[in-house]
């Protein structure tokens, strides 16, 4: 993964790949994204981890049109 830095802690303060807004990631322990009802594959190619509305975006866009 390219966009990040680890933290004290085992945190990575990472910069989304979409938007560039900073956020923090805890993968060993309690991080918002296990959360998330949303599950995508990650990483898209040229992609690391999103922040939370753009993971939001990215599911909504993702999921079948309904009917």
């Amino acid at each position: 993964m390219t966009n990040w830095t680890e933290s004290s802690g085992g945190y990575r303060n990472l910069t989304c790949s979409r938007c560039g807004a900073a956020f923090a990631c805890n993968p060993l322990g309690a991080c918002w994204c296990k959360d998330e009802t949303v599950r995508l594959p990650m990483p898209v190619e040229g992609e690391d981890c999103l922040c939370r509305e753009c993971l939001r975006k990215a599911a909504e866009q993702a999921s079948p049109a309904p009917r």
